[in-house]
This record gives C-alpha cells, structure tokens and sequence, in this order.
C-alpha cells in the first residue's frame, strides 16, 4: 500500500496523523492542518497565479505544502517533469505546489515525507525533535 500512488485523501490522513495537529476550514471552505497555529498543508482556491497557460482557467485543485528551505524548494520545482511547482508569487516563500491532478504521478510514501517534512519546517523545535525522536529508524 505504501508504494501506490498517492491520491488526495492520503493528504487529509498524513496530514491529520501529525501531532498537535489542528484542521481548520479557510474562509472558502478550504481545508488548513496547522501545527502551533501554523500552517503546513494548505488546500488553496482558485488564484490568478495558478491558471491553465491555453484557457487561463483557475487551477482548484492546488495543494500548498511547507518545505523547510529555498534549495528543499529548488530540488522540487526544478524538474520539468515533476508535479511540483511554484509561482511568482511565492518567490521567497518556504513552500511548493502541487495539483491533486498530478498526486499520483508520486507514492504514497513520497507524499507521506514530503508532509512530515512540511510539518517539521513548522512544528516548534520541542515538537520536531520529539517527533525525530519517536520516528527514528
């Protein structure tokens, strides 16, 4: 199971798993899990920035997890072929984009790592280390 690909539900369980985790619901109804009132994972609404390049259609379906550093982000958003990406909006912002189109084009296990990464860039350094210290293997 762990090596399927990954689907948008995997998001909501991995997501809610984490510690001190708190699920909350934007002002459009879209979902935000939080760690130390900080968001990790955060399902956006349709934005000029995120747009189909033939019709400009809003993309609804991008999901914004937390990376902890610019060259986390750069090993994600570099390959062409890769479901990541970023705009110019987020240029200096610690996070990369994904469509929930494009989430089985990665495991389960990938989108599990990427979302426990996301949640220790924000977690505070007790929690994280915690966390670590709970999860080594």
């Amino acid at each position: 199971m762990a090596r399927r690909p990954a689907r948008v539900s995997d998001v909501h369980e991995i997501a809610a798993a984490m510690p001190h985790t708190r699920r909350i619901e934007g002002p459009n109804g879209n979902t935000i899990y939080q760690v130390g009132g900080k968001s990790f994972v955060f399902f956006r609404t349709p934005q000029p920035d995120a747009a189909d390049p033939d019709t400009g259609e809003r993309y609804s379906d991008v999901i914004m997890l937390w990376v902890e550093s610019e060259s986390d982000k750069l090993a994600l958003v570099q390959d062409p072929d890769a479901p990541f990406f970023t705009t110019d909006r987020f240029d200096g912002h610690p996070s990369v984009l994904v469509r929930a189109s494009r989430l089985a084009e990665i495991s389960r296990t990938e989108l599990a790592e990427l979302i426990q990464d996301a949640w220790l860039s924000r977690a505070s350094k007790r929690r994280a280390a915690e966390w670590l210290a709970a999860h080594q293997t």
